[in-house]
């Protein structure tokens, strides 16, 4: 599924963030930086142990914001490390909508085109995945209408189940 916002498109995918084509992909870190299971252990895993080494010098990234390393051995050249809240921690909504702009800027910082992120927050940091959709996208279509380099952005769900809920939130979405 595609839509075009402003003078960018945003492109809803059902698959494996690793194999993505884009210029930077988005890895939904911890604030150590550690990265052990599920989006970030996939990265890991095709990556290659030097993502994890590049992290370990900068040293952690507060939640709500992101760093960048290379993307090692993957198609991306770069990996954006983007720290979302835990559900329960306490202003979740805007931390998680800082995480993805924060993504989105440092892209823009490398004056990159294309970008792919998973459903930040979702996993093992129990955000509703139906209120973390909603988030993620105003915050991405509120990004895309301003100037941007970027032209598109990706976003890559695991299963069916968060590939449906995004979906659905995507054709609700006013994206202007």
């Amino acid at each position: 599924m595609k839509v075009t916002v402003n003078q960018s498109e945003i492109e809803l995918l059902q698959g494996d963030i690793t194999e993505s084509d884009t210029d930077a992909i988005v890895n939904a870190a911890n604030s150590f930086l550690m990265m052990g299971s599920g989006v970030a252990g996939a990265i890991h895993k095709k990556g290659g142990p030097g993502i994890q080494e590049e992290c370990n010098i900068a040293g952690g990234c507060s939640v709500g914001d992101a760093v960048v390393t290379s993307g090692g051995n993957l198609k991306a050249k770069y990996v954006i490390h983007a720290v979302g809240p835990q559900w329960g921690e306490g202003k979740e909504d805007e931390k998680l909508r800082s995480a993805t702009i924060a993504s989105l800027k440092r892209a823009e910082e490398l004056q990159l085109a294309s970008i792919a992120l998973p459903a930040l927050s979702t996993g093992i940091f129990d955000f509703p995945i139906d209120r973390a959709a909603r988030i993620i996208l105003r915050a991405i279509c509120d990004y895309l209408n301003k100037p941007t380099r970027i032209q598109r952005v990706v976003l890559i769900l695991f299963d069916s189940g968060g590939f449906d809920i995004f979906r659905k939130t995507l054709e609700s979405t006013d994206t202007r």
